[in-house]
């Protein structure tokens, strides 16, 4: 499998290389700075949940108490725990009293760096060693359950309550599903809060709560069982909430999570300083639990024309590759995306499809790629969706892709109902079990279209990259270089949460993450590559 393209190793080697210093450079960058929501990240590892008087959750109350005494810079840990010690309270009560204004953290005594330490790493160790418990867990269900096939059957549930999607997912499962993601409501990516509790009103899907995490994360534990084999959940730490989502997820052992380093900046408009700070952060914590995470690559095509942008989705896939391990997430662990969109009006798109499945295969050979159906030219013909579903299908299963999100062939008409999921399901499974070896029969003929055509998306690829790396990252998302999107790098929502770290910050968190995942320290980051 790994030459059949014939694909040159130095240039993908260039197009590594380009892309690590790229990600080097934006980790160097954000390395000073943190924001609102890994502040919020970190009181909700010291315990801190639920919502005051007024529907606002505490973690928000918190953050935005020092944001307003210009105490963040700090980070919120010391200031908690300064609190917890000299209150001789956890830290869930004293939210609640910073809430009720009885409570001013930056008037409360401080304490030695040495102390502060200590007490942090102790609330580090409980909190990572609950979610390495949640990961043992996992691993148990997939030692004694078993798991379905690759490439996974991934569908989506999205009514809009959490207790009708459970339904839909039970569902799901028993018709074969392996995958089943809870469609976040329209627009949560853009609230800088994250709503608490079992929601049963959304639109376009569910609220990501961690309330609504445990529900259904217990009702595929229950299929699970019945069926004999473990479901996968999944769910968005996308968006102004993204590091937060993130440690919910791994707190109720969530195994898929999208989460992108440029969706948000590209289709979103959120600041990239705000997205690239958050991703970091959120990485090490999908790193550590064991969650697979889902790229955005395929959302370009959306935008851009399949034939001509397909480079762009090469070169992403690289960026994202690279900035993912700077925060310890293996390649084992990266659901690279793309997107089946050639225009089924175009001479030869199956195999220029083929050829980009098969290319993206060969580069990332360790990681379950997440591939995508189409959706750009679905029309409501549900005959012709039908088999584009089809073709679909059958590059996935050729080309050994590892995350199948399966097209609907109702798809751009409606939410999809239980019996379009079926049918879909059914497609999947028929094509799938009677091509699951093909990719072994078969050779591509050396000179042919597709593996000229990989290896001109290579070609360009590696080209684009080494002009990113030469202009820059920021100036080549602002030419709109991905997606044909332009972004400014004080531009888009949520700038307003990034903030410059004050030489005495602390957040035990990340710092224990490091040393469990055997990353440098930020210290070390901010000081450069070449230091270690």
């Amino acid at each position: 499998m790994e030459e059949r393209l014939h694909l040159d190793p130095q240039k993908i080697n260039r197009g590594r290389e380009a892309a690590r210093k790229i990600a080097e450079g934006v980790d160097q960058f954000i390395a000073p700075l943190t924001t609102v929501a890994v502040e919020r990240t970190v009181a909700r590892l010291f315990g801190i949940d639920g919502i005051d008087d007024e529907y606002v959750p505490l973690p928000n109350r918190v953050v935005d108490h020092l944001l307003e005494k210009g105490g963040l810079g700090r980070g919120v840990a010391p200031w908690l725990i300064q609190a917890m010690m000299h209150e001789e309270q956890d830290a869930q009560t004293i939210a609640e009293r910073v809430a009720q204004g009885e409570l001013d953290l930056t008037k409360v005594p401080t304490r030695s760096d040495e102390e502060i330490s200590r007490f942090g790493k102790q609330i580090a160790d409980q909190q990572l060693d609950r979610i390495a418990q949640n990961r043992k867990k996992r691993d148990e269900y997939l030692a004694t359950l078993g798991e379905g096939k690759k490439p996974y059957l991934y569908v989506i549930v999205a009514t809009g309550d959490i207790y009708e999607d459970a339904v839909q997912a039970r569902s799901a499962a028993r018709q074969g599903a392996d995958i089943i993601a809870v469609i976040r409501s329209t627009g949560q990516s853009l609230i800088d809060y994250v709503p608490y509790g079992a929601t049963r009103e959304g639109f376009g899907g569910t609220y990501a709560t961690q309330e609504n995490f445990r529900i259904m994360r217990q009702a595929l534990d229950e299929v699970g069982e019945e069926e004999g084999r473990y479901i996968r959940l999944c769910n968005y730490c996308s968006g102004l909430c993204m590091p937060e989502i993130a440690v919910m997820g791994a707190l109720e052992r969530l195994d898929v999570m999208l989460n992108d380093a440029l969706y948000g900046i590209l289709f979103r408009d959120i600041n990239m300083q705000r997205t690239l700070i958050d991703q970091a952060f959120s990485r090490m914590i999908n790193s550590y639990a064991g969650i697979i995470i889902n790229t955005g690559e395929d959302n370009y095509l959306t935008t851009a024309d399949a034939v001509e942008a397909a480079h762009t989705v090469l070169a992403s896939q690289f960026i994202n590759e690279q900035i993912a391990l700077l925060s310890g997430l293996p390649e084992e662990q990266m659901g690279l995306g793309h997107a089946f969109e050639m225009s089924p009006e175009l001479e030869d798109g199956f195999l220029l499809e083929l050829a980009q499945a098969q290319m993206a295969r060969q580069i990332f050979p360790d990681a379950p790629l997440k591939y995508m159906p189409p959706t750009k030219h679905m029309t409501g013909n549900i005959f012709k969706g039908h088999i584009q579903d089809t073709l679909f299908n059958l590059i996935s299963v050729m080309t050994g892709q590892g995350i199948q999100l399966l097209g609907m062939m109702t798809e751009a008409m409606h939410t999809p109902h239980i019996h379009d999921r079926q049918l879909a399901i059914e497609n999947a499974q028929y094509v799938f079990n009677n091509a699951r070896n093909l990719g072994q029969e078969i050779q591509f003929r050396p000179g042919g279209k597709i593996e000229k055509r990989a290896q001109e998306v290579l070609d360009e690829a590696v080209q684009l990259l080494e002009d990113v790396q030469e202009t820059g990252f920021f100036e080549a998302i602002h030419r709109g270089t991905f997606a044909d999107v332009k972004r400014a790098l004080d531009g888009g929502k949520g700038l307003v949460g990034v903030i410059r770290k004050s030489v005495d910050y602390y957040n035990p968190m990340e710092q224990e993450l490091r040393k469990r995942l055997q990353l440098p320290s930020r210290e070390e980051v901010s000081h450069g590559y070449r230091s270690y």
